[in-house]
């Protein structure tokens, strides 16, 4: 392992200490809750959407999350070791086929429905 490496995996168990992120995938219904700062004033703002790709670069890991917003189509790309980040939370488990869903960005209303994946739990005989 190189020095970069090193210093991304230090400065991920950093940021990542006292929170838990989620196993997630494109495909599943997510919420964010982002830390906004707007002048003096700091709020949390939440952002629920589909996770449509998922970029993994060690510290600079994203993910970005699409929403239908009044009727228009509402993209963010929020990095997954920001400490604006609060929490994410998984709403719901989606069944996809392919690892970049940029697809539904053409689509509306019926054609954009994800099927939802079946939770595996292990069962004690």
């Amino acid at each position: 392992m190189n020095i970069v490496q090193k210093i991304g995996q230090e400065e991920i168990a950093r940021v990542t200490e006292g929170k838990e992120i989620p196993d997630f995938r494109p495909g599943d219904t997510v919420r964010v809750d982002y830390r906004v700062v707007e002048g003096e004033r700091e709020r949390i703002q939440a952002f629920e959407g589909v996770c449509i790709a998922r970029k993994n670069a060690g510290v600079a890991s994203a993910f970005t999350v699409r929403k239908i917003a009044s009727g228009e189509g509402v993209e963010r790309v929020f990095p997954l070791y920001s400490p604006n980040v609060e929490k994410i939370v998984i709403i719901r488990q989606g069944r996809v086929r392919r690892a970049k869903l940029y697809y539904l960005r053409g689509r509306r209303g019926r054609a954009a429905r994800i099927r939802e994946r079946r939770r595996t739990t292990k069962t004690q005989d």
